[in-house]
């Protein structure tokens, strides 16, 4: 690619740009609690409403890193690694909105396969430009964690999988903290996914302190082993 047109390049920027602007064209307040067979309210595994802020700092720093790639490092091999599996994350994650609206199952779906195919770039991000590359990826990875088990856990309990709210919020805490923690005891840096994953425990504990008590308990205990392990990936 050091000759010639940047394709992978232009193809990140471009359903970039698309992920950060869906927004604007595809309001999102949460899932529908009527699209689902036993409506979802307030359900224990969603973190609090503030936690979802993140996504600020995540589409600036993936633009920014979309376009740095782009005008800077277009044909710099160390780059080439991720850019495939971030075409398809961020160009699946620019049209989850919309399917969103209407379909929580398509939703759930989308989601894992923005996940998988995240957690490959953050594994295939070079050390060189740690802040415009691997931290943006790292930080958008982790956040997809917490947020695919949400949508697993509301999908299994409002279909009414084997148990309720409680007993999803517990399975799906439990697996994004085992996958969390596998992936960050396993990578070795990137302190930044581990650091998303803090930020949505410590959310499902605040929404859950006073409600679910022993739910809220468990979530800060999980964010105080991803703390731990993102400390640990920052001074490795």
């Amino acid at each position: 690619m050091s000759r010639g047109l940047p394709v992978a390049a232009i193809g990140v920027a471009l359903v970039t740009l698309a992920f950060v602007v869906s927004p604007a064209f595809v309001p999102f307040a949460g899932f529908d609690p009527t699209l689902y067979p036993v409506p979802q309210n307030d359900p224990p595994v969603q973190p609090a409403g503030y936690a979802f802020a993140i996504w600020g700092p995540i589409y600036i720093w993936l633009l920014a890193s979309a376009g740095f790639g782009l005008l800077r490092r277009r044909s710099m091999p160390e780059w080439s690694g991720p850019r495939p599996w971030l075409i398809v994350s961020i160009g699946v994650g620019a049209t989850w909105l919309a399917v969103a609206q209407v379909s929580p199952v398509w939703a759930t779906i989308l989601i894992w396969v923005m996940l998988l195919a995240a957690l490959v770039a953050m594994f295939k991000t070079p050390v060189t430009d740690r802040w415009l590359l691997q931290a943006p990826v790292a930080l958008y990875a982790g956040w997809l964690t917490a947020a695919s088990f949400v949508s697993l856990g509301m999908l299994g309990a409002g279909y009414g999988i084997v148990t309720g709210q409680a007993g999803w919020a517990w399975a799906a805490l439990s697996g994004a903290l085992i996958l969390g923690a596998t992936v960050q005891i396993r990578l070795k840096r990137a302190p930044e996914y581990g650091a998303a994953l803090v930020w949505a425990l410590i959310a499902v504990a605040v929404k859950n302190w006073g409600v679910e008590p022993a739910i809220a308990v468990f979530a800060i205990a999980g964010a105080g082993v991803m703390a731990a392990l993102a400390l640990r990936a920052m001074r490795g």
